[in-house]
């Protein structure tokens, strides 16, 4: 089975504070990668250089053969769903129109959208369950169903790897459960591949082939069903302790990674 991504010897650092050290991994064709860690393990930075806004250190990173912002640049090989997606109630777009955004980067901005494409966005309309509000304005939406707006936006140009940013975060164990067998749907019918990134063990479980465990460097990568349990104590003892819970091992995680992602966050939105 070929390999839609392909990572080998990535480091990544931010000016002198290294984030990512190490990393080799692959997210075989048709397979869901479920990623994890603890705050500040650099989940959020390897979802930057995935998606070509950042540059690494060192190594190489290979989506369909290409580079990460050649595979952007050619709009059809990349889906991404950002975490907590939200919609000013003053953009003047319908739900329609914000979900045809999505074939932007496939035909380009001055372009018109093929037939097939459009049919293909009404098809995706009816598939994750919001035809009937295709010409509501987008800010009037709840946040489920701006959620599934946001991924039929992701899924508009056919990609062949769907990226996911906590998904559940904010939702019930009822909703998130829905989601879960909502998204293995759309995987099947569509023929995606996915990472999916996630503090979410129980979610992360239930829909991935293979887990890697990312905390600066990758610490496990293998079936969900081995994942040690020793393992996500000491991976996740700083969020386990600020949520009271105390598993037998001490926080020693620096908030330093979880520092630089949110400095480079920042420099982008004053830039």
């Amino acid at each position: 089975m070929a390999n839609v991504v392909e990572i080998s010897g990535l480091d990544f650092a931010y000016g002198k504070q290294k984030v990512l050290q190490g990393i080799d991994l692959a997210v075989a064709a048709g397979t869901t990668l479920g990623l994890i860690g603890p705050n500040g393990g650099g989940k959020t930075t390897l979802i930057r250089l995935l998606l070509g806004m950042l540059k690494p250190t060192a190594g190489t990173i290979r989506i369909a053969g290409m580079a990460p912002r050649q595979a952007i640049r050619q709009g059809d090989l990349i889906g991404y769903l950002p975490q907590n997606p939200r919609v000013a109630d003053s953009v003047p777009l319908n739900v329609r129109q914000v979900v045809r955004l999505g074939l932007v980067g496939k035909t380009g901005l001055l372009r018109s959208h093929t037939r097939e494409d459009l049919e293909f966005v009404e098809q995706l309309l009816k598939r994750v369950g919001i035809f009937e509000l295709a010409d509501q304005p987008i800010g009037s939406l709840s946040g489920g169903q701006m959620q599934r707006a946001f991924i039929a936006r992701a899924l508009a140009p056919r990609p062949k790897l769907l990226l996911l940013d906590e998904p559940t975060t904010g939702i019930d164990r009822a909703g998130q459960q829905q989601f879960i067998e909502f998204i293995a749907r759309l995987k099947a019918e569509l023929q995606l591949t996915m990472v999916f990134v996630s503090h979410d063990l129980r979610a992360v479980s239930s829909i991935s082939d293979r887990i890697a465990c990312l905390n600066q460097t990758l610490h496990y990568h293998d079936v969900p069903d081995h994942l040690p349990a020793d393992l996500v104590y000491r991976m996740f003892a700083c969020d386990l302790e600020a949520m009271g819970i105390q598993g037998g091992h001490v926080c020693t995680h620096g908030a330093h990674v979880a520092k630089a992602e949110d400095a480079d966050v920042s420099a982008r939105v004053m830039n």
